[in-house]
């Protein structure tokens, strides 16, 4: 096992992912707050997100699909979405509806069984998102051949497409024939394509300045978090070189990245990559909806923890407000276990921070969900990366 990794080495890998953006959103932007706009009219129309991928990139089909159908952001609405990586084929071809909407996720070399249920999903109607693709309404080139920068920039681009598809509905849900003889009193509805223009050009300018946002935090990461990502990764290696095995775990999209982490330790995207042992918790449907109706949703986690974990194992929490009880009682069931514990977490680190329940906490200070949710994924992916680098025999 090699002994560390260098401070200056996290800090790099980190900024790496702002030039990419700073690259990709000013090109995509404008593209995708039309998108945005002929979403939210499926929305009206009745459709549904149907999202789906492979691999780890059926995560982000999980992600997109709790941030559409659970808003955190107080007064948005919940959207139907599903998610149908399990058996995306046949499931679009059963329930497709051409007012629904499809998105396929794939790595950066793109995904042939993804981009053929899309042209399927397109041909009876649907509007088809490709990330990455060749055909679809939106269909995009992969932002970076690294696979990590990649999924990064993508989570960052279905995010915008939640918070601003609430925009339009403002501007579309009251038609001419509803107004009545009141319509005068809304000009805006005479000619859509003409006086939603201005509206595609504020998205798409917000766009861009939720990608500048998360350059910002990259950049106060690099400076504030390299050298704990560099001690946690050299105490990470050590457990595992023992014998251990990292056990993640999350709510809602926390959970969704808790199971890519484990995805990305097991089946590493770049094919030079060691495997690594890892679990989610996150990814046991039945256990937690067991555990939650019979005994109570704080003990989803520790009821796991309580059957999976020994003491040379990882415990990495995953959570923007580090105050979830249930993350609360599995930090101290694996500190009375002896387990190497790891918080990546939000705001100000929360209560997890206050009661010292994490060996080593990774803090994107910011309060806005979205937005730390996409510079943890930049963190655990260097985690992942410096793990790697450590990890050789």
């Amino acid at each position: 096992m090699k002994g560390t990794v260098p401070h200056c080495w996290i800090e790099e890998r980190l900024l790496a992912r702002n030039r990419v953006s700073q690259e990709f959103f000013p090109r995509e932007a404008s593209r995708l707050a039309e998108a945005c706009c002929r979403m939210a009219e499926r929305f009206l129309e009745g459709g549904r997100l149907l999202a789906f991928g492979r691999g780890p990139y059926a995560t982000d089909a999980q992600h997109v699909s709790v941030e559409f159908l659970h808003p955190v952001i107080v007064g948005k609405r919940a959207l139907p979405a599903l998610d149908l990586s399990l058996s995306f084929g046949p499931w679009l071809e059963t329930i497709v509806q051409p007012q629904d909407t499809a998105m396929g996720f794939g790595p950066p070399e793109g995904d042939d069984r993804v981009e053929e249920a899309l042209r399927k999903a397109q041909d009876k109607g649907a509007l088809t998102f490709a990330l990455p693709g060749r055909r679809a309404d939106y269909a995009t080139a992969a932002p970076s051949d690294d696979p990590f920068i990649h999924q990064e920039m993508i989570e960052i681009l279905y995010h915008t497409l939640w918070e601003t598809v609430h925009v339009f509905f403002e501007h579309k849900e009251v038609t001419p024939h509803d107004a009545g003889e009141a319509s005068f009193l809304y000009p805006f509805l005479g000619d859509r394509r003409r006086d939603l223009a201005p509206v595609t050009l504020e998205v798409a300018s917000s766009i861009l300045s939720k990608a500048r946002e998360d350059e910002r935090l990259r950049v106060e990461a690099a400076k504030t978090c390299a050298a704990t990502l560099a001690d946690c990764a050299t105490a990470v290696a050590e457990r595992l070189h023992r014998g251990g095995r990292i056990i993640a775990f999350g709510n809602g999209g926390s959970a969704t990245d808790a199971n890519d982490f484990a995805l990305d330790c097991v089946t590493p995207p770049r094919r030079a990559m060691r495997p690594i042992p890892a679990v989610s918790l996150a990814m046991e449907p039945a256990v937690l909806t067991a555990v939650a109706n019979d005994v109570g949703q704080e003990l989803m986690f520790l009821r796991q923890l309580v059957a999976h974990a020994r003491s040379e194992d990882v415990a990495f929490a995953i959570s923007t407000s580090g105050g979830s009880k249930n993350i609360i009682v599995a930090l101290e069931e694996a500190r009375r276990r002896g387990m190497l514990t790891i918080g990546l977490l939000g705001y100000d680190g929360g209560e997890i921070v206050r009661r010292q329940l994490v060996d080593f906490a990774l803090v994107v200070r910011c309060d806005y969900i979205p937005r730390i949710q996409e510079a943890q994924a930049s963190l655990y992916h260097t985690l992942r990366e410096a793990l790697d680098q450590l990890l050789i025999e």
